[in-house]
């Protein structure tokens, strides 16, 4: 129970969606409905595999586009409750119908071109019609977060107001569960001019007006990674930009054929489920089967299921979500499963831990699982999604390297044996067709494989920039449109592996929490004054990543500096959902840069020292 406790903890916790049987069942003839009283449900199928039409694999100019092609097919969105039940059945078809009506509705609004519509992204069919509508309007979504847990509101309306500030939205929607939320955050805001649910926006009428088509150079949607208190920056991706990095997911990354289907959990506000499990099976036609992220959470063994009955080939997951079904799912449920048909069983979104790759092969090779349905891939929301992709079908590759040479003078020198301290590394694999990686040292020269250094790439699925952030933008695009990913790396045979993080970005199961904000939070309390905290991430020999803040502290009070470290955690958990260790240290004793600055690589080495921490990451973080 602690370990399931844990990790609900650190999940990302989002509402059950709404049920739509009851909508179903209105819709029924009267004289049936009144005849039938003993009916109370309506038997619904999912959508195909095999669909009706001959498959192109996004070979469209624009996303609308490629629904437009969907929509003549049979496959679609399928949506399932926490039991494993049939939820929701959303067609391409009835998709496409549903969004250009809806897309009506906000221009009746008075909304134009290129004006930007913010959309609570919980799981359900309403917020994937309310997408597609804005791109059918010419008008700019982006997807805002569900709350990290439940007793984080005044944390959660800051954040949904600090993207709403930042993002200048003209209009707002959240479902019934999350708009008293939208509504306290929009408060006040004077480029806001509508907000409401899908349900109001139905009711208005649908004024007979011409979509126009988009075009490749438009901004498709802003993508906001921060799960952050503060304003999080808005990454711009155009249509051209995504219909690139789509082709090369589908067709290089994952080899989609005709008889592939999907299943997912990943929440839409994440780049992975946005992007990889929503926009990529549409443009490839291919069914999707959704299990909402708490569920998930809760009841892992129904992902698998999914993907068991309905004979999914294509599912991804972050690392820790694997090692959940491996913790979760008990051996008597193995006889239930077949998961012989998942052929790519994608894996990012974080440092991929070899052994946790082992683990859940060993433990589901008995329900047919293939250790060569690995498919590990590396990638970030400023391109779009996707960077490399290994090969489908052999599995995942890695190499030892030693422990003591890759931080001293980092150089990743291969190990044959286990008997020297080592450092494993996962092969991500080769760059999208287009793209180009390389790895520099700190004066941006490039350095030659096996060489550990900062990734840049450059390809066509790269971002225009930041929204309303020219200097952020300007420190991440280098000279000649080179992208500075902010992780630490190096090459080999062309393929990529990743090492670590430069940037100051935690990374916990998957979520990216900005050191800076974590930092922040803490200094907004009267007892600690500005660049006195210093946040940084450790992760344990049980793999569990944990937050610390490190605290410049003039309290002397035994009773009053243990209030300060429970209302930190306490504020923290509320913000970001992750469990935090606060150390209270002497005035002036937080290190620094020359320049002044604090300095999180040595605050981090300092600590671990004075816990006598044993941590297992081989490359620290540091300051550029």
């Amino acid at each position: 129970m602690k370990v399931i406790q844990y990790v609900l903890e650190k999940v990302l916790e989002i509402k059950p969606l709404n049920s739509t049987i009851a909508d179903l069942n209105s819709s029924l003839p009267q004289e049936l409905d009144s005849k039938s009283s003993d009916i109370q449900t309506v038997a619904i199928k999912p959508t195909p595999t095999k669909n009706s039409q001959i498959q192109r694999l996004a070979d469209f100019d624009t996303l609308t586009e490629a629904l437009d092609f969907a929509a003549s097919g049979t496959t679609g969105y399928n949506f399932y409750d926490a039991k494993g039940n049939l939820h929701s059945v959303l067609s391409y078809s009835v998709l496409r119908e549903r969004a250009r009506v809806s897309a009506k509705r906000l221009l009746g609004l008075g909304l134009t071109s290129g004006e930007r519509v913010a959309i609570v992204a919980d799981t359900t069919p309403e917020f994937v019609e309310l997408f597609f509508a804005c791109r059918y309007a010419g008008l700019i979504p982006f997807a805002m977060p569900v709350p990290v847990n439940l007793g984080s509101h005044a944390v959660y309306v800051q954040q949904l107001r600090g993207i709403l500030e930042g993002s200048q939205a003209s209009a707002a929607l959240a479902n019934e569960d999350y708009i008293n939320f939208l509504g306290e955050a929009a408060e006040g805001l004077q480029a806001l001019r509508w907000v409401g649910t899908p349900e109001q926006l139905i009711k208005l009428p649908a004024p007979d007006k011409t979509l126009q088509r988009n075009h490749p150079s438009e901004t498709a949607y802003l993508q906001y990674t921060s799960g952050s208190t503060r304003a999080p920056r808005g990454v711009i991706i155009t249509e051209r930009a995504l219909m690139s990095n789509l082709k090369g997911i589908v067709r290089t990354g994952l080899e989609i054929n005709p008889d592939d289907r999907a299943a997912s959990w990943l929440p839409f506000y994440h780049d992975m489920g946005l992007v990889g499990m929503l926009m990529a099976p549409m443009v490839a036609q291919v069914s999707v089967d959704y299990l909402a992220t708490r569920d998930f959470a809760i009841r892992p063994m129904q992902w698998l299921k999914l993907i068991s009955r309905n004979r999914c080939s294509i599912a991804f997951s972050q690392p820790f979500g694997l090692k959940l079904c491996t913790l979760r799912v008990r051996k008597a449920d193995l006889d239930n499963l077949d998961l012989s048909c998942w052929r790519a069983a994608g894996v990012g979104a974080e440092m991929i831990r070899p052994d946790i790759l082992r683990n859940f092969a060993k433990k589901f090779a008995p329900a047919g699982f293939s250790i060569n349905s690995f498919l590990p891939c590396y990638g970030l929301a400023e391109s779009t999604l996707a960077v490399t992709f290994s090969h489908t079908g052999h599995g995942f590759q890695s190499i030892k390297v030693d422990a003591g040479t890759l931080i001293d003078k980092k150089i990743a020198v291969r190990m044959q044996a286990d008997g020297r301290k080592h450092n494993e590394f996962v092969n991500c694999g080769s760059p999208l067709p287009g793209h180009t990686i390389k790895v520099v040292d700190d004066s941006e020269q490039e350095l030659p494989d096996l060489r550990v250094g900062s990734v840049l790439m450059h390809g066509p699925s790269i971002m225009t920039g930041y929204f309303h952030c020219p200097d952020d933008t300007e420190k991440t695009l280098k000279p000649d449109n080179w992208l500075d990913t902010g992780d630490l790396g190096f090459l080999f045979e062309g393929n990529l592996y990743i090492t670590g993080r430069r940037t100051d970005v935690i990374i916990v199961n998957g979520r990216n929490i900005r050191a800076q904000d974590v930092e922040e939070l803490a200094e907004q309390q009267p007892e600690i004054r500005a660049r006195e905290a210093s946040a940084f991430s450790i992760t344990d020999g049980n793999d569990i990543t944990s937050i610390v803040l490190v605290i410049e502290c003039r309290l002397t009070s035994t009773e009053e500096r243990q209030s300060l470290i429970n209302r930190l955690q306490r504020l923290v958990y509320m913000a970001f959902g992750v469990k935090s260790m606060v150390e209270l240290v002497s005035p002036h004793t937080l290190p620094r840069t020359s320049s002044g600055k604090l300095s999180r690589y040595a605050a981090r080495k300092g600590f671990i020292q004075r816990a006598d921490f044993a941590d297992p990451m081989s490359v620290e973080s540091r300051d550029r």
